[in-house]
């Protein structure tokens, strides 16, 4: 691919130097590309290219990619080498069984001690700074806000453990994200199911807290679904991961 000759433009791949190493600038900068959709699910991730748009050396791209392949970003073909991480049905289906699972049980055990916690106010407040990015057409926003939403379930649930095991997941729950918020209209739905969780929870409704985390889901893990199902070639079969 052509490289622009103008001095004054900069590649957004490329780090600035700071306090931080240049590996973690280079996974931080690497992951958003990969979050944004910048690289496909299925793209070739060819070392010298991204060396040259990093501006790191090859040691610190190989680092990083094996980082995002511990993460889920990434995966390694054999006479090929690393690509972007693609996703089948069966593990999308059992991503979203994960979340639902733990997502409903947070729900459930903040809505059990929401007097005393303030976490409906809180969560409120979250779903306010969600709204906010979906507002400003800002994908990385959203991703962050979201996180921070769910952060803040399983904080003010008590739940640690639960949401320790959702964070080892939270860069493929990332990943397929940035997949579904792209769909059309798709913040015309998320922000009112997510302001029904964050409501029953603000009643002090267990059950309701449950139905409706479980809804929200549901709805998330249909638009992945979907996505994959439309992006994949007519004669690719069932796809591989």
């Amino acid at each position: 691919m052509a490289r622009s000759s103008d001095p004054e433009r900069v590649d957004p791949l490329r780090i600035d130097r700071s306090t931080k190493t240049l590996r973690e600038l280079a996974l931080e900068k690497l992951r958003a590309a990969i979050l944004r959709l910048v690289f496909l699910p299925g793209q070739r991730l060819v070392e010298r290219d991204l060396c040259e748009r990093l501006g790191v050396s090859r040691s610190v791209v190989r680092e990083v990619l094996r980082h995002l392949e511990a993460e889920g970003l990434v995966e390694t073909v054999p006479h090929q080498g690393p690509i972007v991480a693609r996703f089948d049905a069966a593990r999308v289906e059992q991503i979203y069984e994960i979340r639902a699972l733990l997502e409903a049980m947070a729900a459930r055990a903040c809505a059990d001690q929401a007097t005393t916690s303030g976490a409906a106010e809180r969560l409120s407040r979250a779903i306010d700074d969600i709204e906010k990015a979906f507002d400003g057409g800002d994908p990385p926003a959203i991703l962050e806000a979201t996180t921070a939403f769910y952060a803040e379930l399983f904080s003010s649930a008590g739940k640690t453990v639960a949401w320790d095991i959702v964070k080892s997941l939270n860069a493929r729950i990332n990943h397929l994200r940035s997949m579904t918020i792209s769909s059309v209209n798709r913040r015309y739905a998320s922000i009112p199911e997510m302001r029904r969780i964050q409501q029953a929870i603000a009643a002090e409704d267990p059950d309701e807290a449950d139905r409706a985390s479980r809804a929200h889901v549901e709805t998330a893990a249909r638009l992945a679904l979907e996505f994959l199902r439309d992006a994949e070639p007519p004669d690719s079969g069932t796809g591989a991961t």
